[in-house]
């Protein structure tokens, strides 16, 4: 019987009875499959990507400026080397006292806009979140109780509420939680908890979304897996610690 080595990805074949040819072929076949499709999906998602960009950067360059216009093939990747260029030109600039100046002012027109206002300011928070060197973005991974008592889920933590928003909360410190769905981790579930009712994991955002994105078929590494399986024991005996005990 064949079996696929959870390291190397590769359909290995154990001491067992001989196997036959049509089987020999089939383990070929799945071993191929195995290393030539996350290949293959990375190089496609990697040229759409490069493609989207292309699109959307070439119309804002002249006509008499594409490479197309000179060669018998357009060059992929122009649009991506431009925009990258642009991007860091525009950083460049607005880390002077006139680019500041200018954005400032920008920023004071487009808050004046009232559709406009509430939807740029949001874009703006969650981009300085994300790239920014001081974001705090999403630090720790950590299991909630949901969606029923004995049942378990990941969120990721984030920042804390706001004063404004805290002091409407019950007593207790609170954290916001975002329960990414699978295998879509971009839609999900946004509450805020206790930060007494969540159980800390010790293990990366990344591992935690790999296993969310492949539905629990992928799993951490051992220590990891040992590790969630500690912190999953000591979450269930705090929960039975918390739950009265009805007298029969």
């Amino acid at each position: 019987m064949a079996e696929i080595d959870p390291k190397t990805g590769i359909v290995v074949e154990d001491s067992g009875p001989q196997t036959s040819a049509a089987g020999r072929i089939r383990n070929y076949f799945l071993t191929g499959l195995v290393v030539a499709g996350p290949v293959l999906v990375t190089a496609w998602l990697t040229w759409s990507f490069i493609n989207w960009v292309d699109n959307l950067v070439r119309p804002f360059i002249p006509e008499a400026y594409r490479p197309e216009t000179y060669l018998p093939w357009p060059i992929p990747g122009t649009g991506l080397v431009i925009a990258v260029v642009a991007l860091t030109l525009l950083g460049f600039l607005t880390a002077n006292l006139v680019g500041r100046t200018m954005v400032g002012w920008g920023e004071s027109l487009l808050s004046r806009m009232p559709i406009v206002r509430p939807v740029y300011k949001t874009m703006k928070q969650i981009f300085e979140t994300l790239f920014s060197k001081t974001g705090s973005g999403f630090r720790q991974v950590a299991l909630v109780e949901f969606p029923a008592p004995g049942m378990w889920s990941l969120v990721f933590v984030s920042l804390p509420p706001s004063p404004d928003l805290a002091a409407k909360l019950p007593e207790g410190e609170h954290v916001s939680a975002f329960l990414p769905c699978t295998p879509n981790p971009t839609t999900g579930f946004f509450f805020y908890v206790k930060r007494s009712d969540l159980v800390v994991l010790d293990i990366s955002v990344e591992s935690a979304m790999t296993l969310l994105i492949s539905a629990g078929m992928v799993q951490p590494d051992n220590d990891a897996q040992k590790k969630l399986a500690t912190l999953a024991a000591t979450a269930k005996a705090a929960q039975s610690a918390r739950s009265p005990v009805i007298a029969k």
